[in-house]
Order: C-alpha cells, then sequence, then structure tokens
C-alpha cells in the first residue's frame, strides 16, 4: 500500500540534513522536472517584489522567498518532520518507534508542489509554493506535473493506493486507473463534510496506520483493520471513495 498525503503551507525551520539531491528522492522519474521547478524558484527569489506578488505572501511572510533562493544549498530534513499544521501535528511523526517510522519511509508519499510526490523520511529543504501558483518561465503546475507524475505513480505499480490528498493535490497527479485506489472523505455521521478535522483525521489515521503496520491490499483489508481500531469507514455515494466518520 501507499498512502499519498497532502503537504503543509507551515515548515518547520532549518534542519541538519544535507542539501538537496533531486536525484534521490522517490519517483525518480519526475527528477527533470523537479529540477524546473526549483530554477523557476530560485529565479523568482532574485527578485523580492515580484516573488512576493506571485507567491500572495504578506510583507511578514517575505522571509519564505529567502528558503527558495537557497533551496539548492539549505540543510534538510526528512519531509514528514519538516511540514507542520494540523494533519502532520496530529501525525506526530517524530514520537513514533523507528519501526513505524520506516514504515512511512516505504509506505507515505507526501505532495509537495516544487518536487512531486517525496517519500516520508525523503530529505527536504524549507520551501514556500502552493499547488495553485504560476511561476514564471513554466506552464501552470498543474500541466506541469499531473501527467508526468501519474505515469511515475503507474511505474512504481503500488497494490494499492489510498489518497488523502486535497482535491488541489490531486489535481496535480491523480493516481492512474490501472492502480487500485480509494480517495477518503471525511466527514460527520450525517454526512457534513468537515475542515480542521478533515486535516487531523487524516493525520490521525496515517499515524495509526504506521503503528500496527498492517498488511492493506484493497479497501476490503483496510475496512477490516479500521474495524480493529474502532475506525468508521463506509461507503459514499460515488464509486472510488470512502468516508471516515468523525464526531464534531
Amino acid at each position: 500500500m501507499k498512502i499519498l498525503l497532502p503537504p503543509s503551507e507551515t515548515k518547520r525551520p532549518g534542519g541538519d540534513g544535507a542539501p538537496l539531491d533531486v536525484d534521490a528522492l522517490a519517483l525518480t522519474t519526475l527528477a527533470d522536472r523537479r529540477r524546473a521547478v526549483i530554477d523557476a524558484l530560485v529565479d523568482l527569489a532574485g527578485d523580492e517584489e515580484t516573488a512576493r506578488s506571485v507567491l500572495k505572501l504578506s510583507p511578514k511572510q517575505a522571509g519564505d522567498i529567502a528558503h527558495n533562493r537557497m533551496l539548492r544549498s539549505a540543510p534538510t530534513m526528512p519531509a514528514v518532520d519538516r511540514y507542520t499544521g494540523v494533519l502532520f501535528d496530529a501525525l506526530d511523526a517524530s514520537t513514533l518507534s523507528a519501526a513505524s517510522r520506516r514504515w512511512l519511509a516505504s509506505h507515505v508519499w507526501i505532495h509537495s508542489a516544487p518536487l512531486g510526490p517525496v517519500a516520508a523520511l525523503d530529505p527536504l529543504p524549507a520551501y514556500r509554493l502552493a499547488a495553485g501558483t504560476s511561476l514564471p518561465g513554466l506552464p501552470a503546475l498543474r500541466r506541469h506535473w499531473a501527467e508526468a507524475t501519474t505515469a511515475a505513480i503507474a511505474d512504481e505499480d503500488p497494490v494499492f493506493v489510498l489518497d488523502l490528498r486535497s482535491e488541489a493535490y490531486v489535481a496535480l497527479g491523480p493516481v492512474p486507473s490501472s492502480v487500485p485506489s480509494v480517495y477518503v472523505r471525511v466527514v460527520t455521521e450525517h454526512g457534513k463534510a468537515l475542515n480542521h478535522f478533515n486535516k487531523k483525521s487524516k493525520g490521525l489515521l496515517t499515524r495509526a496506520l504506521a503503528e500496527d503496520r498492517p498488511r492493506v491490499r484493497s479497501v476490503r483489508t483496510l475496512r477490516t483493520w479500521a474495524d480493529s481500531r474502532g475506525i468508521v469507514l463506509r461507503d459514499a455515494s460515488e464509486p472510488g471513495v470512502i468516508e471516515l466518520v468523525v464526531a464534531e
């Protein structure tokens, strides 16, 4: 099984890892497209006023431009530790056992805007880029990434994909139809969609999977495991979607 997580806009600063090595990231066929986005971000960071406009940054967020300027040389940390925010705070990967972190490394991809999906323990620098941003010199990120990312996922040939991404990141690389997958929507018992609890619930679900490390190869085996954990997963009205039911 592979789990696809969205990234977070907020990130932990610093790191003690070596600078970014694009060729060492998961889904190696995306290397050239990753370099193209990095080049565009570094070039954009040379003009702070334009960078603030393109990235839609407030004056207080201008420091994020420096992160982009230093993408090739900045220290790194594992992706799952770099991201903060509701989902990653709930996942709380730093408190997991070594075995659970190894499970994350082999089972979780985090879908970043500049690099596409990366493995949970792939080392990343801090950066600023959202899925909907259009960078000078590049096509829209959806056009830049979608087809190549879908092909890269197909090349990996996972037995099953659990898609926990937001719709904006699904657009940057839909799971290929050849790969068994299911998209998760977080709802209340009465079917009301949630926002804050959406992210928190996805983080807690991923943490529970990392703790138990079940062998999941289909929706059926996923639901069998979830039942054992008291996690409610139910069919949605749309094909290819399941609902994660949580209390308001």
